[in-house]
């Protein structure tokens, strides 16, 4: 639970930051909760949503080296402007393209800030007995 309300916050900060720095999303209503309605829609899209549109565009994901990644941010911010028709507007693709992009950046930033990264270091150590080369009954190895 601490974990979804730290993504929560983070990411309503972001969505805050990109509406406050562009000019094309904007906040319809100045009610103190649709930051957080906001935030909360992008990331269940981004939780459901996402990932289908990630897996029907994995050519394309390849062909461009994963930079059709930030079509499918854009294209998910589209949607929740569209959802969200009367609390948050999101004018034209570019600046949903955009507003990814700044929220990606900033909410990436204030992660790294607090110490809230999905991938954490861990190391194994491999026993004795894999250490020691082939199981025995493998018979010989011929390396040409």
């Amino acid at each position: 639970m601490k974990k979804f309300l730290t993504s929560w916050i983070v990411n309503t900060l972001a969505v805050g930051v990109a509406v406050s720095v562009l000019p094309g999303l904007h906040f319809k209503n100045n009610n103190l909760w649709t930051p957080f309605i906001t935030a909360l829609v992008l990331g269940i899209l981004n939780a459901f949503i996402r990932p289908l549109l990630m897996f029907f565009a994995l050519p394309l994901l390849i062909v461009t080296l994963g930079l059709f990644t930030l079509v499918i941010n854009a294209l998910v911010l589209k949607l929740v402007g569209w959802l969200l028709s009367e609390s948050f507007a999101v004018d034209g693709f570019s600046s949903a393209l955009l507003g990814a992009i700044i929220i990606s950046i900033v909410s990436m930033v204030l992660n790294k800030m607090i110490g809230n990264t999905d991938t954490k270091p861990r190391s194994e150590r491999k026993s004795a007995a894999k250490k020691a080369g082939p199981p025995s009954g493998s018979g010989p190895v011929i390396d040409v």
